[in-house]
């Protein structure tokens, strides 16, 4: 389950990038609260908040991708870290001094929002590096295991912390936190890093990129099955603020409970995929299906406890499907198009949060603050039985059958031949 820890940089990297992701969490679940405070609960602002945020991908992305086959990811991942706590220090002081307002989070939220475009192919990308190919499918794992161990802890202390001094410290907190994974970054060895060959400059490189997907069928539907996963389903997380204030008469304490309660699932989920060696289709489709399902019954929980206690199967579906889905495009393509490859899949990835987060949030303001939970629960669901009906045709997927009383599996692409 942590045999990638047995690489020095990976360790180091590790360490570092465990503390940071504490105080990104910590400042998620501030910012979410500081935009309802300064709005009066408002969810089409937090919508809003978080459509920015996401909204470079679209436009950065891919050509992070390419940075990313081109340059020194280390280096190129030191300078967007450095970015990112410069973001979180102005908004701090900004908040303790009470001159914050809302426009100030919306263009911070656009300058993370391009750091975090950047940074995200960049060091999906890097982790090959770090481990060699052998062990991308665990060191994926153990990277959304430290994310998620950090999503258990940083959003209950934030809840507690904002009741107490307020949300400006834990922006604070976030700058000198982030400064961690850059302290891991720059203790590497060089020489013990398995580097992907560097792209020499020249154009069309993106359009590059673009064309060796389209040549990969079963790329293709792993990108269709993420986008709509993502951008559907996932969104409503941008909801659970309002839930806990305006369904469950929560503070925001409340609120960094059921965040947690959704952690604990992802963080056990995330474990459970390290164990696996390789990613399956099976469970990237059924991880997806089950997904869907589970993220519709949270909707009809009756109470704060039963609902928080529903969110941690949700959390165990959803990391098992996002480990499997990126293990398998990094696995399936050639070194020298990591990058760009996992450039375009961020972009389906997070691309999608600028149409998800407002509309999640315009359905919880007109429909009250459970529809984003159902719609985007059906459309998860719904995806992964047509993503599924696809690879089966073209062959993709092996169906087992009975036989004569023994277990026989059929490919559809050779039918009637058995395959062990």
């Amino acid at each position: 389950m942590f045999s990638s820890l047995r690489v020095r940089n990976y360790r180091t990297y590790a360490a570092g990038n465990l503390v940071s992701n504490l105080g990104t969490w910590m400042q998620r679940i501030a910012q979410d609260w500081l935009v309802l405070v300064l709005t009066d609960n408002d969810p089409l602002a937090l919508g809003i908040a978080a459509a920015l945020q996401f909204a470079p991908t679209i436009l950065l992305s891919l050509w992070a991708g390419v940075l990313a086959d081109r340059l020194d990811k280390r280096k190129l991942l030191v300078a967007v870290q450095i970015g990112l706590a410069a973001c979180a220090l102005v908004l701090g002081i900004l908040d303790i001094t009470g001159l914050v307002e809302v426009w100030h989070v919306y263009v911070l939220c656009v300058a993370v929002g391009v750091f975090f475009a950047i940074e995200v192919p960049v060091r999906q990308s890097f982790v090959a590096e770090i481990v060699g190919r052998s062990q991308v499918t665990n060191a994926v794992a153990l990277n959304a295991t430290g994310f998620n161990l950090a999503r258990v802890i940083g959003p209950a202390i934030a809840g507690i912390m904002i009741v107490l001094i307020g949300t400006g410290w834990l922006f604070l907190a976030n700058a000198v936190m982030t400064l961690a994974v850059v302290v891991g970054l720059l203790v590497m060895r060089p020489g013990e890093l398995h580097p992907s060959p560097k792209i020499p400059r020249r154009k069309g490189q993106l359009v590059e990129g673009l064309r060796y997907v389209r040549k990969r069928p079963d790329i293709i539907v792993v990108m269709v099955l993420v986008f709509f996963v993502s951008t559907f389903g996932m969104t409503f997380f941008v909801t659970l603020a309002v839930v806990a204030a305006k369904v469950f008469g929560r503070d925001a304490d409340g609120y960094g409970l059921l965040s947690t309660a959704l952690a604990i699932g992802t963080l056990c989920g995330a474990l459970l995929a390290a164990r696996r060696a390789r990613p399956r289709t099976r469970v990237l489709l059924g991880s997806a299906f089950a997904f869907g399902v589970l993220e519709v019954t949270v909707g009809l929980m009756p109470t704060y406890t039963t609902f928080a206690i529903a969110l941690i199967p949700v959390g165990i579906a959803l990391m098992t499907f996002m480990t499997t889905a990126n293990s398998t495009v990094q696995l399936a393509v050639a070194p020298e198009m990591r990058g760009r490859v996992m450039g375009l899949y961020m972009l389906v990835f997070l691309g999608g949060n600028p149409i998800g987060a407002p509309m999640v949030g315009w359905m919880a303001a007109e429909w009250g603050p459970r529809s984003p939970i159902y719609v985007g629960g059906a459309v998860a669901a719904l995806t992964a039985v047509v993503c599924g009906i696809v690879l089966v045709r073209r062959g993709g997927v092996k169906l087992p059958v009975r036989k004569w009383g023994r277990q026989h599996v059929l490919r559809r692409d050779r039918p009637g031949l058995p395959v062990k």
